[in-house]
């Protein structure tokens, strides 16, 4: 039980470490780290239904607070979509995208009467460009 414990503390100070702001950890990640031990703990007993459940309960937590996006994937925009969207070209600067973003995120942006999707459609956009 204290091996857990332990495991649990390692799992959130992970995640503070990765997010560098504390504010951002919520009682619902805790219980996600929590569920995942729990389900490793279960697994290793034989009990295969109830840990599946807890991973999986773990599992859509984790793809509820990144948006409904895979980590990593930029919200499936390709560098070609993110061009388009910018409208540079090819062959443009990082100066270029990043002044294309701020053009084009002053337009959109929810403070402008924009949405808060066209803003991550935009932003999104950037960071594939960038490399993020």
């Amino acid at each position: 039980m204290i091996a857990l414990v332990l495991v649990a503390a390692a799992a959130i100070g992970w995640w503070g470490w990765q997010s560098r702001d504390a504010r951002t950890l919520r009682f619902g990640d805790v219980a996600a780290v929590v569920a995942a031990l729990v389900a490793l703990k279960l697994f290793s007993r034989g009990e295969a239904l109830p840990a599946v459940l807890a991973l999986v309960g773990a599992g859509w937590w984790y793809w509820f607070r990144s948006g409904g996006r895979l980590p990593g994937r930029g919200a499936g925009m390709t560098r070609e979509e993110a061009r388009r969207l910018l409208d540079v070209g090819p062959a443009a600067s990082a100066e270029e995208v990043r002044a294309a973003h701020r053009r084009l995120v002053a337009r959109v942006h929810p403070d402008a009467g924009g949405s808060a999707d066209l803003a991550a459609r935009v932003n999104a956009a950037r960071d594939a460009l960038l490399g993020r």
